[in-house]
């Protein structure tokens, strides 16, 4: 680590410290991908994220109507 004066950081007790980002060095950052990957990687689009939120929906429509059915009918109308 350098002791460049640029690069001091306060510390949470007060003191200063030397800190450099991982991302400043060259083998931490990813490399560059190229056109015909990203379009195949985009091509099918959030499919897990869709997933995920038609369970979610699916899962709270299924509460609900667990709750309508259990509770409410039973209880009759009110008035």
């Amino acid at each position: 680590m350098s002791t460049d004066p640029s690069r001091q950081q306060a510390s949470a007790n007060g003191t200063t410290e030397s800190h450099i980002s991982a991302a400043a060095t060259r083998e931490h950052v990813a490399p560059p991908i190229n056109a015909d990957t990203l379009a195949e990687c985009l091509s099918h689009g959030p499919r897990g994220a869709l997933l995920l939120a038609g369970i979610s929906v699916g899962l709270l429509f299924i509460g609900w109507l667990l709750f309508y059915f259990v509770l409410f009918i039973p209880r009759g109308s009110v008035g």
